[in-house]
């Protein structure tokens, strides 16, 4: 494990270098993995571990669309493609890939099938965090760890193509069988990771549902969302509005920063927009960081956990999130952002 400063902090990473795919395949050769699941991370992180050599089986229940996409992406049933149960059965580490609410759901068929020496392994913290909650308490005879990419499995599936890598955390939870490290890593390689961070079960979850509501897409979302309100209501159109809210940022300038950092996209845009950027990116840390703060300890008290599990255990939970989408969906905002996407040079016919 290497040990790397981040910004005057040391961390304990774990690279591709020293931890290669043919080491991964090496620990994971007697494993069967079998994934359960197979909605946001499932096909990515199964069909990685599939194009790497590892012997990995899908569970879902036949006949939903889940089922017909898995076929479609070339698991076999009956060699490759089974039912939960006997996946579960069959599997020597069990990637618990279900949404949080469904993984309550299912949990006591799960836990039955944790015989020991098995591992169980999840991708976020949040059914072990707050078990009170979720019931889901593993055996103590099993590994327990986790993988948690830092993106959705779309790209992770799509970088895994591109032959780059996704960041990931992993944890231990549990070590049972003095084999979680190699697992747990192996997995890691195996699923797609670029480099693997150290972190804990509640440390992944609290920053992954302060992320989620925040930066990565309340936030955001948010902000786009006020911008554009300000520029439409001083009489600018809706493609300009949009435009300099998010089609820069997101085609433009978030790939610099990626690129090289926020210092470099800085240097790369005119002085006028340093010189404006310096001057109010204070003025909005300090006007959100109180919502930030309480939004972190509405995490850390169970409360967002709480409401996550009430709203997605309902009946209703899909119709009534396809309702809340659909005013998104259906928003000035995002219809000219339609507009504008498929005018990109890239999303135009090709003449004759």
């Amino acid at each position: 494990m290497a040990k790397l400063n981040f910004g005057g902090t040391e961390e304990n990473v774990v690279t591709r270098e020293e931890f290669p795919l043919s080491k991964a395949q090496d620990v994971l050769k007697d494993e069967v993995v079998a994934v359960i699941g197979y909605g946001v991370q499932g096909p990515g992180q199964a069909l990685n571990q599939k194009d790497n050599g590892i012997n990995v089986i899908v569970g879902q229940r036949k006949g939903t669309k889940t089922w017909d996409k898995a076929v479609s992406d070339g698991f076999v049933p009956g060699e490759t493609l089974f039912e939960i149960e006997e996946a579960l059965e069959r599997g020597t580490v069990i990637c618990y890939l279900l949404s949080d609410a469904a993984q309550i759901a299912l949990w006591p068929t799960v836990k039955k099938h944790l015989t020991p020496g098995k591992a169980l392994y999840f991708s976020h913290g949040f059914g072990i965090t707050f078990n009170e909650q979720t019931g889901i308490v593993p055996p103590a005879d099993v590994d327990v760890f986790l993988v948690a990419p830092k993106g959705s499995g779309t790209s992770l599936r799509r970088m895994f193509l591109q032959g780059r890598g996704l960041n990931s955390s992993y944890a231990i939870f549990q070590d049972a069988t003095g084999k979680a490290f190699d697992r747990v890593i192996a997995l890691g390689i195996a699923v797609g990771s670029g480099y693997l961070f150290e972190t804990n079960f509640k440390k992944e979850v609290y920053s992954d549902l302060t992320g989620e509501r925040g930066t990565l897409m309340g936030c955001i979302q948010g902000i786009f969302a006020a911008q554009y309100d300000v520029l439409r209501a001083n009489g600018h159109s809706p493609s300009e509005a949009f435009n300099e809210t998010v089609e820069e940022l997101t085609q433009s300038l978030m790939p610099l920063v990626a690129e090289n950092g926020m210092d470099w996209m800085y240097a790369n845009c005119s002085t006028t927009a340093q010189r404006g950027a310096l001057d109010w990116w204070k003025k909005f840390r300090d006007a959100t960081k109180p919502v930030f703060e309480e939004l972190y300890k509405s995490v850390a008290t169970g409360v967002e956990s709480q409401k996550s599990i009430d709203s997605n255990s309902k009946a209703d939970y899909r119709e009534k999130l396809d309702a809340e989408l659909k005013e998104l969906r259906e928003s000035e905002l995002w219809q000219a952002g339609k507009t504008v996407r498929s005018l990109r040079p890239e999303n135009q016919a090709v003449e004759a």
